[in-house]
């Protein structure tokens, strides 16, 4: 890898601004680790005086390997066993506070994204999160610039029809977090229901690794018996929940034994939880630890 002490290559520079990219773009701290390496490799080999835009040969670089990553990827996905989700990331607190940029990153909207084709997802966060021009996304993706207005549109209108209302007021989101934490801790069936929003959804991303519901969880009283079934196994009894920043959204991080087991995110809508995403596959909780400096921006 780079040696990080070169503090003014064009790599260590807009690391952050790649990652970012990478990880948008493939819902995954994994793949988004291995695509800088690969990234680093070319930018390494490549003779630099050739380069006229550094930040944009990297970027370009970064989102042509991730869109080969990602199609590959979606054949894995299609076997995967249980829900797929992407996983989790720890952001910076201060992320949480600017409403669009936590948007962005949200597992939420990630999880809209994977429902994008992979070029209308790279144009589309290419667009509307890291505000290319057209021109700029056609450069780099090697397309007629009218193809990609084409398309940045067409994106735009499928995200948009399917994004998740966000919840701002984070004074509220941190007392509903710690009244279901409590809640949860102490096994109350009934505050977890009041917590609840009547067409609430849970997904549980096992990936077979771990004991995790296989298919979505519908209704209160559906999912708060879950919940509270789950965590009354003998083998949790230790088991502890804090809140964590995870995808710029306030969460929860459950810990056995001094080691993340997983991560919970949530849609807060009129004060109820209505929609609730466990990350448990252990194979998918790297981003959990503190990221050697990768926080997006």
């Amino acid at each position: 890898m780079v040696d990080a002490r070169d503090e003014q290559d064009p790599y260590i520079e807009h690391r952050r601004l790649l990652f970012a990219t990478a990880y948008r773009m493939l819902g995954s701290v994994t793949d988004a680790e291995d695509v800088l390496q690969d990234t680093w490799l070319s930018w390494s080999t490549v003779d630099r005086c050739t380069v006229r835009h550094p930040k944009a040969y990297l970027v370009r670089t970064v989102t042509n390997l991730s869109l080969n990553r990602l199609t590959s990827a979606r054949a894995t996905r299609e076997t995967y066993v249980g829900p797929w989700l992407p996983e989790p990331l720890l952001t910076s607190p201060d992320i949480a506070t600017e409403a669009e940029l936590a948007d962005s990153v949200s597992t939420a909207m990630m999880v809209v994204l994977e429902t994008l084709s992979p070029v209308e997802r790279a144009v589309f966060l290419l667009r509307e999160v890291f505000g290319y021009s057209h021109a700029e996304i056609a450069e780099t993706l090697e397309r007629p610039e009218p193809t990609v207005r084409q398309i940045a549109h067409r994106a735009r209108e499928h995200v948009q029809a399917r994004r998740p209302r966000f919840d701002a007021d984070q004074k509220q989101r941190r007392q509903i977090t710690a009244q279901f934490m409590e809640a949860c801790a102490g096994g109350d069936l009934n505050a977890v229901m009041e917590l609840l929003a009547p067409d609430v959804t849970s997904w549980s991303d096992g990936g077979g690794k771990v004991t995790a519901a296989r298919r979505p969880l519908h209704g209160t009283d559906h999912v708060a018996r879950w919940i509270v079934g789950f965590l009354a196994k003998p083998e949790l009894a230790t088991l502890t929940m804090e809140p964590a920043i995870i995808n710029g959204e306030l969460g929860i991080l459950a810990t056995l034994g001094g080691q993340t087991i997983g991560a919970l995110t949530f849609d807060l809508v009129d004060d109820r939880i209505q929609n609730l995403r466990f990350q448990v596959n252990p194979e998918k909780l790297s981003g959990l630890t503190p990221h050697n400096g990768l926080a997006l921006p």
